[in-house]
């Protein structure tokens, strides 16, 4: 008999799973400055950090705001007819009543494979779009697994979340930069030149590898946000074998070349699985495996 598993269980262990991973990135970000501020005037550490707040921000305020927007365009999706995509309609509002969210716009794009995802930076501005292969190849309740997994992301405020992950991850790669180029014109110091030479190679190999370290660590946080949100759909529909089936589906189907040439590597990790397929698992996988996620469906 096997062991039965809790989606409020899933959900609690993988948001704490994923804050106390956020809070590694931002330890990062810690040890890299007082790097950098010892082997350097702290004064130096303080410009630099400014001038990389300041361009993260900026860059990822304006793809936080128009975020829908970047992905709908870059993917030619088109808005949902309310006559000819009615059943469509109908589970996304059924499933928005049960999340206790508004509901989201609705999209189409052209595609063979099952895939969907959402977007938007809160639940009041949020955007669903699906695939037209996910209309045509999946029943009622499959589509309602795929729909509850998408709006389980909007009302767990994953955009939002993983912006600050993006924020974060940018300022450890923009500080890590500007540190390494300005070696080229500055003179680290110490409170003598062993000491001094000590703290400056370590500056220089933390901020080699922190931004590598910082990545590995928000894909896996992308990892545990998708488990959230397959618990996430179970709790709105209180039916796993749904999303379960579909997985199944995705796992099976076989893609052509022509089709994954639609979706832009940059719009990739939003979607319900991986549109390329690759089989890139471990930590440099931006989804976790799709026999994992059906495993622990089958659970529930």
């Amino acid at each position: 008999m096997k062991e039965r598993m809790s989606f409020h269980d899933q959900i609690v262990r993988n948001k704490i799973k994923s804050f106390l991973l956020i809070v590694i990135i931002f330890i990062f970000f810690i040890i890299l400055g007082a790097l950098i501020s010892l082997a350097f005037d702290p004064s130096y550490f303080f410009v630099v950090m400014m001038f990389a707040s300041v361009f993260s921000l900026i860059y990822i305020w304006a793809s936080y705001y128009y975020s829908d927007k970047i992905a709908l365009a870059s993917v030619r999706a088109k808005p949902a007819s309310k006559e000819k995509h009615r059943n469509l309609y109908h589970v996304v509002e059924g499933i928005a009543i049960a999340a206790g969210v508004p509901v989201p716009k609705v999209y189409v794009m052209e595609s063979e494979q099952i895939n969907a995802f959402a977007t938007g930076r809160n639940p009041e501005n949020a955007v669903v779009c699906v695939t037209t292969g996910t209309l045509a190849k999946l029943d009622k309740d499959e589509l309602e697994g795929v729909i509850a997994h998408e709006l389980g992301h909007i009302a767990n405020y994953d955009i939002r979340f993983m912006t600050i992950v993006a924020v974060l991850v940018g300022l450890i790669s923009i500080v890590a930069e500007v540190f390494l180029r300005s070696l080229w014109f500055s003179r680290g110091h110490g409170d003598d030149k062993r000491g001094g030479a000590i703290l400056l190679i370590l500056a220089v190999v933390f901020s080699i590898f922190a931004p590598i370290a910082a990545n590995l660590v928000s894909l896996a946080i992308s990892r545990k946000r998708e488990f959230t949100a397959d618990a996430t759909a179970v709790k709105f529909t209180r039916y796993p074998k749904g999303l379960r089936d579909a997985l199944v589906k995705i796992r099976q189907e076989h893609i052509s070349e022509q089709d994954k040439r639609r979706y832009p590597k940059a719009v990739a990790p939003l979607f319900i699985s991986d549109p390329f397929k690759k089989k890139i698992t471990g930590l440099f996988a931006t989804h976790p495996p799709v026999e994992e996620r059906i495993r622990r469906l089958e659970m529930m």
